[in-house]
């Protein structure tokens, strides 16, 4: 639970505390974003995405983002403070690694957030959206040195010359569970030690206050199509967040 400053509306507060939960626990505790850091948020114009790419850049952070079409690049484009780079990987031509590459001057980026990757070759693949996500190796090569590697992928398979080139650079895999802190009662006492020494949800509701957060939200949608929009959900047919209105 947590307080609704005055100038938030209902609608905005329930469609940004998740995702905004998500992006701290991402930067903050698996990552420490930090200012003069480089941050590759995949799929940026996400409802996660753009919650991400506004904290890191609070954060003082560099971001680079991805976009799966020309709707998702302009999106991207306006938002401000500007993002650093948009790659748009819609034609499927561009090479994630060497555009992130070509920005860090080589370096490689710090942190990567990604929404998925691809983890075989392309004829393998059955629907359209994976043809645009990054295969993993593209991943490990425009990572940095010392970089954090935050991945949402649950089947991530990595092979031992994957795992060879991460230790190389000294590189660190995290996995990004959105239930992970309602799942151990072990973990929740140290969740709740974060929340106390940094308040996550007030600073949610404080940066929706002040326009920091400014989330992508769909109309919201009444009761009787619930049922409805839960199976676009699960179909991740929604480019906008669903908020369910009494």
């Amino acid at each position: 639970l947590v307080r609704k400053p005055e100038k938030v509306c209902w609608v905005e507060a329930a469609g940004t505390v998740r995702d905004g939960v998500r992006a701290y626990t991402a930067l903050h505790y698996l990552s420490q974003v930090s200012p003069g850091k480089t941050v590759l948020v995949m799929d940026g114009a996400s409802p996660f995405g753009t919650i991400a790419i506004q904290l890191a850049q609070h954060r003082g952070a560099k971001v680079i983002s991805t976009a799966y079409s020309l709707e998702d690049k302009q999106y991207l484009e306006r938002l401000r403070p500007p993002v650093a780079r948009v790659i748009d990987v819609s034609s499927g031509k561009i090479d994630v690694a060497e555009s992130c590459l070509e920005e860090t001057g080589g370096l490689g980026v710090d942190i990567v957030l990604d929404a998925g990757v691809k983890l075989y070759s392309a004829e393998d693949e059955s629907t359209s959206k994976p043809q645009l996500l990054p295969h993993k190796h593209e991943i490990i090569t425009l990572l940095g040195v010392g970089g954090h590697w935050i991945t949402t992928e649950k089947n991530l398979q990595l092979d031992p010359p994957d795992c060879h080139s991460l230790f190389l650079k000294g590189a660190t895999v995290s996995f990004l569970n959105d239930e992970i802190w309602n799942l151990s009662n072990m973990q929740q006492g140290k969740y709740l030690y974060i929340l106390l020494m940094i308040p996550i949800l007030e600073d949610i509701m404080e940066k929706l206050s002040s326009s920091v957060f400014r989330p992508q939200l769909d109309d919201p949608i009444p009761l009787y199509e619930a049922k409805v929009s839960m199976e676009i959900v699960q179909k991740n047919q929604a480019r906008k967040r669903q908020v369910i209105q009494f």
